[in-house]
């Protein structure tokens, strides 16, 4: 075990400048802590003061796990052979930065390692003192978010965690397969895309998973009405971000936090409110009591607006999951050639309509 986490230690403390050596340490060994607290499954599903539901939790992860690569002739790595319990519902907080005047994630970069829109903290605390620092320092909005699981992309054996025994089977099995999608393909410097791939991923590997069982049809209703939810709260994201844009320079950070205000409580979730009640979706799945701001807002557009796109270019192609996985790999090696293209994302796009069946 020690083997595999100092090296990485290490090689975080090489790569990056003196100003971001101290975040990378704490999460370098907050990553560390989670590896070393980890126990083998088998352990686990032994340990009497472990309950016999989270027990069950555990032989479900390896179940999908053993799906997911069987599905796709892989061998299994050895992520989530053993199982970490944490001290908080959370595993980590990630800190969305915005400007004040557009919805637009903040990147934070790092040599070798690539761009992000968010930053992570084991650490709730830490994570707000960062966002405190971003808002006087550089003056830009913040959002922590509570994160349940992420992948380390294959650099680390991911644990299974606690945090996982909150879901019910479905949402774990998509869980467990949006997240070991992370270790079959995963493209540097481009989140958006990554998440949205692993999104559809998880989606479509639930349906192959539970074909054929009820408890699917009920869940699979219930995500297309979240789904038809959050393609309006991008329309409506885009109605004040077009609002931004027509005060041009005359907008500062001032006028345009209280026209964020403004929207968001006569506007934004009165409608978020009324649609959750017209579709009779739970709470919990509408989040209109979350609060929303120009980085709340960022962070959803980050996760939801470019997934159409790539259900398009799969019915398009005609390809099930396995092919379009192949096609993936192959076009991305394709882009690396290409000089004209400035990410995998545009030129995904670009082949929509070229893989498009013609019209009669």
């Amino acid at each position: 075990m020690i083997k595999q986490i100092i090296p990485f230690i290490l090689m975080i403390f090489l790569i990056s400048s003196c100003a971001k050596l101290s975040y990378l340490a704490a999460q370098g060994f907050g990553q560390a802590k989670l590896q070393w607290k980890g126990r083998s499954n088998s352990e686990m599903l032994k340990d009497s003061n472990l309950s016999p539901a989270h027990k069950r939790k555990i032989e479900l992860v390896e179940e999908y796990k053993k799906f997911f690569y069987f599905y796709f002739n892989q061998k299994p790595s050895g992520i989530y052979s053993k199982t970490t319990i944490l001290d908080n519902k959370a595993v980590t907080y990630l800190v969305v930065a915005s400007p004040h005047t557009k919805m637009k994630a903040h990147e934070f970069e790092f040599p070798l390692m690539g761009s992000f829109p968010y930053l992570g903290f084991f650490n709730l605390d830490s994570a707000k003192s960062f966002a405190n620092d971003l808002e006087k320092e550089e003056q830009l909005v913040t959002w922590i978010r509570p994160v349940y699981a992420y992948s380390t992309l294959g650099y680390l054996e991911d644990r299974i965690l606690s945090s996982f025994f909150y879901y019910d089977d479905i949402e774990l099995a998509e869980l467990i397969f949006h997240e070991l999608f992370h270790t079959v393909f995963f493209i540097k410097d481009e989140v958006e895309l990554n998440e949205n791939l692993a999104n559809l991923y998880g989606k479509e590997l639930l349906q192959e998973f539970f074909r054929n069982r009820p408890e699917l049809n009920e869940y699979l209703e219930n995500e297309r009405k979240k789904e038809a939810l959050d393609r309006r709260i991008v329309e409506l994201i885009s109605i004040l971000q077009a609002e931004f844009d027509k005060l041009g320079v005359f907008i500062n950070d001032k006028k345009a936090d209280e026209l964020t205000k403004r929207f968001v409580d006569e506007i934004f979730k009165p409608e978020l409110r009324a649609l959750c009640v017209e579709m009779q979706l739970e709470e919990d799945d509408c989040e209109f009591k979350q609060d929303w701001n120009q980085a709340t807002f960022a962070a959803f557009l980050t996760y939801e607006e470019e997934q159409d796109f790539l259900k398009e270019l799969k019915t398009n192609l005609g390809m099930d999951l396995k092919d379009f996985l192949s096609w993936l790999k192959k076009e991305y090696k394709n882009f690396k050639t290409s000089k004209d293209i400035p990410s995998f994302t545009d030129y995904l796009k670009s082949k929509v309509k070229d893989a498009a069946p013609p019209s009669h």
